[in-house]
């Protein structure tokens, strides 16, 4: 048990390492599952949904369906790509290389686990860290990466090689890829082995070993607008002889698919000019037992919880699209760390946010005080689940996560409209709320977890 938790624990802290690299900057374009590449400019961001299926290699484990949110920011060094974040070391347009942090997203089914795999230890996602090679040329993309799992669930590796070939057709790029994976015996036998305190008599001991897959994948990206994206996959992998041969396992050829749409956040200008203002944000709150949808319609505003814990937080945010096709829309990035105060029932902890938010301010009332309503999305990593997510998850039977879905909607005044300040026109008062939840269970890279917490917070906001 005290192993269990200590892999538990190394991959967190992967994983919050990864999501504090995403924070400081990011790049890039790709995900993985099968193979969806999103092209953008340096200093571009998108944001959209995925829907996947795929069938699993466990025997009785049917077909299994997540939706995962797909973020995507190119930097000039670092990167976020759907479930992967990292470094780009090298500059060169036709050439990178790249040391990342990724999510792998393996493991036993998480809600209706089959009688293959009754008694048997939990086989859960791990955190790879990597290192990539991609040359761009006028025949296609050629491509490696060394995996090793950094979380401490099966200490394995893996090797790929692999080639894809982008084709366009007006706003329709298809981009069909190949790929080797080379996996060792660690990698393949914490996922499809039976360990000897795990076999029974339906179930003998065994181990695959390392072994050889092939893939082949088809990703499409459809120019909608010149911002909205619609994205699809395919892909089929034949695994190994020796994964095929564990009794917890029924097939060779998995099948996975993919559809997603995408809004892409890449400002028309340089990301970060001089000039550009930094804006800063400071905020404090109180848990809030009331559901999203009800403070968002003010039929629920209280605090008066149980536990009156607390939130103070810090952001910093650059703008992205100001008036968006000219109406009064803008959008902003914001990177920020919030502490709980949790008054004694655990210890107090951080949490780092990073979402990109909209702002409407086209009201009629506006020329004599600007009212700004916001939304914002993005991802949440807590150094601690917070005490009032572990308080309902408990009683509800079901597992937390330290990384959810953020949600973020507010709404506030300009102070400067309010006291007769022309300088102090771009600094806000308002109200808001904290919102950290699983994508309604149904997404491995939040845990599978349906639960959140609220925090009614009020802030202020000025552009330096």
């Amino acid at each position: 048990m005290r192993t269990m938790d200590h892999h538990r624990s190394t991959a967190a802290s992967c994983t919050a390492l990864a999501l504090c690299i995403a924070a400081l900057g990011a790049v890039a374009a790709t995900g993985d599952d099968p193979v969806l590449v999103v092209p953008l400019k340096p200093g571009g961001a998108m944001l959209g949904f995925t829907a996947q299926s795929q069938r699993s290699l466990y025997r009785g484990g049917g077909t299994r369906n997540d939706l995962f949110p797909l973020y995507v920011y190119e930097g000039n060094r670092f990167f976020l790509e759907g479930h992967r974040v990292g470094l780009r070391l090298d500059s060169e347009p036709e050439r990178r290389i790249n040391l990342f942090l990724g999510y792998r997203l393996e493991g036993f089914p998480h809600a209706r686990i089959p009688a293959s795999l009754a008694g048997m230890a939990n086989r859960t996602p791990g955190v790879d860290v990597g290192i990539s090679y991609r040359q761009r040329s006028p025949w296609g993309t050629f491509f490696g990466e060394v995996l090793h799992d950094a979380g401490g669930g099966s200490n394995g590796n893996e090797m790929r090689v692999g080639y894809n070939y982008p084709w366009t057709s007006g706003r329709l790029e298809l981009r069909p890829q190949f790929a080797i994976g080379v996996r060792d015996g660690k990698l393949n036998n914490y996922y499809y082995g039976v360990r000897p305190s795990e076999a029974t008599a339906a179930r003998a001991a065994y181990q695959p070993g390392g072994g050889i897959n092939a893939e082949l994948g088809l990703s499409a990206v459809y120019r909608v607008s010149e911002r909205w994206r619609l994205t699809a996959g395919v892909s089929a992998t034949r695994w190994s002889s020796g994964v095929l041969a564990s009794p917890i396992v029924e097939r060779r050829s998995q099948m996975t698919a993919l559809a997603g749409v995408a809004y892409d956040f890449t400002p028309g200008h340089n990301a970060w000019p001089e000039g550009r203002p930094l804006i800063v944000k400071i905020a404090y709150g109180k848990s809030s037992d009331c559901t999203l949808a009800r403070i968002m319609r003010l039929a629920c505003t209280s605090t008066s919880t149980s536990d009156r814990t607390r939130i103070a937080a810090l952001e910093l945010g650059r703008p992205f699209i100001e008036r968006l096709n000219g109406w009064p829309l803008d959008f902003v990035g914001y990177v920020g760390l919030l502490r709980h105060s949790e008054r004694g029932l655990q210890d107090d902890s951080m949490q780092l946010n990073a979402y990109m938010k909209g702002y409407y301010y086209g009201f009629p009332w506006s020329n004599r005080l600007r009212t700004r309503v916001g939304f914002g999305v993005g991802f949440s990593y807590a150094e601690r689940v917070p005490f009032i997510e572990v308080r309902d998850q408990v009683a509800r039977g079901r597992d937390s996560s330290k990384l959810l879905n953020y949600l973020d909607p507010s709404i506030d005044v300009s102070v400067g409209d309010l006291v007769g300040a022309k300088s102090m026109g771009e600094t806000y008062l308002g109200l808001g709320v904290s919102h950290r939840s699983g994508i309604f269970g149904a997404s491995r890279l939040f845990g599978n977890v349906s639960g959140g917490s609220n925090y009614i917070y009020s802030y202020v906001e000025w552009k330096m």
